[in-house]
């Protein structure tokens, strides 16, 4: 019998203010945005089939910048999901905002329509970092948006960035500290990353040697822990850990919606998993919705590439549950970490080391 893995539903938002030059996700600028909300209720009656039963476990809105989607937008989106979907007792919603782009009174209307969670795309708060980033908001701009956001809602996150151009040791303990200081329940702290078909990657930026991003990563991961943030995944430290990240790393399912959207399913009847991709260009989504869908067929590998980005690692039962494979598919490939001090074995718990979670690409292409 195949029991399934929870379900969650990513939504795609493609649109901005302004394309950030380091940003590789699928966002545009002022293109027309009529008739996207009706294309994804569209979209998810394709994919109801791949409910199969369940409810659904967490929500995330991304892109792009959901939050310059109105209030009416939002309560035209959620009341077409409900009246599709089940919702669990306890769903998390999370709607990614970025500070140029907030209003309080917006955020108020959020929490009635029933997002439960923020992420906000802070990144620093340093304006010359915020400029050299390409970004529209102050560092004044986000430290409102952030207060503001503590005082509505009682969960969100604050993505931050390091080893930026200019940016000293200091300059990123001193981003981390001002984050602490805003009471977030989450932060999401990760390295500035050159990524191909970026304006970054044309006109690359002089960033920090790599020893210093080194420290600054270590350093800053230090600070996080010891100010009650618990590091759970590669770049994921919450005092409330995200339902959402968590079903990601542990291999579950979720459907994905909107431009440029994916999705992983596992089917109930033959216990294969697929994966969704819609439509890249916005214009094409909201005419068309087409979709691609393909089999994934080195799950051990999809797996690990996965879950061994949690810090505690994972019991041997899952790799089961998620892939219909008995661990000893991947005996070899686990003996050979173990032996490079990657990963640390139990008869019932695979762990990566601290070697191991620093040098992750490594301990992942050995699952290749």
């Amino acid at each position: 019998m195949i029991v399934l893995p929870p379900l969650s539903l990513y939504i795609h938002y493609p649109w901005c203010v302004k394309k950030c030059p380091y940003c590789d996700f699928n966002s545009h600028e002022g293109e027309d945005r009529n008739g996207y909300i009706e294309a994804l209720l569209k979209d998810l009656d394709k994919d109801l089939k791949y409910v199969q039963g369940r409810s659904i476990h967490s929500i995330f809105i991304g892109g792009g910048t959901p939050s310059l989607m109105s209030a009416d937008e939002l309560h035209e989106l959620f009341t077409g999901l409900k009246s599709k979907l089940t919702f669990e007792k306890n769903i998390e919603i999370t709607l990614e905002t970025n500070p140029g782009t907030f209003e309080v009174d917006k955020f108020k209307a959020f929490k009635d329509i029933g997002i439960n969670r923020l992420s906000i795309g802070v990144q620093s708060f340093q304006d010359r970092h915020l400029n050299a980033l390409g970004r529209i908001h102050s560092a004044e701009d986000a430290s409102k948006a952030c207060t503001y956001a503590s005082q509505i809602f009682n969960n969100f996150n604050i993505d931050l960035m390091y080893g930026l151009e200019g940016q000293s040791i200091d300059d990123c303990l001193s981003d981390l500290n001002q984050a602490i200081d805003l009471s977030p329940q989450h932060v999401s702290f990760y390295q500035l990353t050159i990524e191909p078909n970026t304006l970054f990657a044309k006109f690359p930026p002089t960033l920090p040697k790599d020893d210093d991003i080194w420290r600054m990563g270590e350093q800053g991961v230090d600070l996080l822990e010891q100010c009650g943030f618990e590091r759970y995944e590669v770049s994921a430290f919450g005092k409330i850990p995200s339902k959402h990240n968590l079903n990601y790393w542990r291999f579950g399912d979720y459907i994905g919606i909107g431009a440029g959207a994916h999705g992983k399913i596992t089917e109930s009847k033959t216990g294969k998993v697929v994966r969704t991709l819609k439509s890249k260009s916005p214009k094409e989504y909201i005419q068309n919705r087409n979709k691609t869908l393909e089999v994934i067929d080195n799950l051990s590998f999809e797996f690990m590439l996965n879950a061994l980005r949690l810090k505690n690692g994972f019991d041997v039962d899952l790799f089961k549950a998620r892939t219909g494979k008995d661990i000893n598919v991947i005996n070899e490939q686990l003996k050979r970490a173990e032996s490079m001090g990657l990963v640390n074995l139990t008869k019932d718990r695979i762990t990566p080391t601290k070697k191991g979670f620093d040098f992750l690409n490594d301990l992942i292409s050995l699952f290749m």
